[in-house]
């Protein structure tokens, strides 16, 4: 059984941010730990998430749905509309990635990830991007 480990933190900067610190493995044992953590923060009114995945050592396709699952989640649907109809990628204003090893960043370069989220090395400047 895998192990993914998640502590959150809170970011004052132009807007709140809540930060969520993977750390272990994203993969099909775990990802409903992380889609259950994101929508209970959303519904407790966070806007804006920032994923870090400094820590984070496996990221499967299972962690790949996960993170699409959390983006169409806080993602307006007036936005995810807008962005099925235009041609153009649409970069999300609301989930951004930070910190990911380079075999994370290759995984997420190739499957298409980085057309639609920001991803940051460092995390002051991925959290002062929101």
């Amino acid at each position: 059984m895998s192990d993914l480990s998640i502590n959150t933190s809170q970011h004052q900067g132009k807007t709140t941010l809540t930060v969520l610190h993977l750390s272990g493995q994203l993969d099909g044992s775990t990802e409903k730990q992380l889609i259950d953590l994101a929508r209970q923060i959303h519904q407790d009114g966070a806007q804006y998430i920032l994923l870090d995945l400094s820590e984070l050592s496996i990221l499967s396709s299972a962690g790949l749905r996960a993170i699409q699952n959390i983006f169409k989640l806080v993602t307006p649907a007036s936005d995810l509309e807008l962005m099925q109809k235009h041609a153009e990628p649409y970069k999300s204003p609301y989930l951004k990635l930070v910190c990911p090893n380079p075999q994370i960043f290759y995984i997420l370069n190739i499957t298409g990830f980085m057309q639609n989220i920001f991803i940051y090395n460092n995390m002051d400047e991925a959290a002062n991007s929101f």
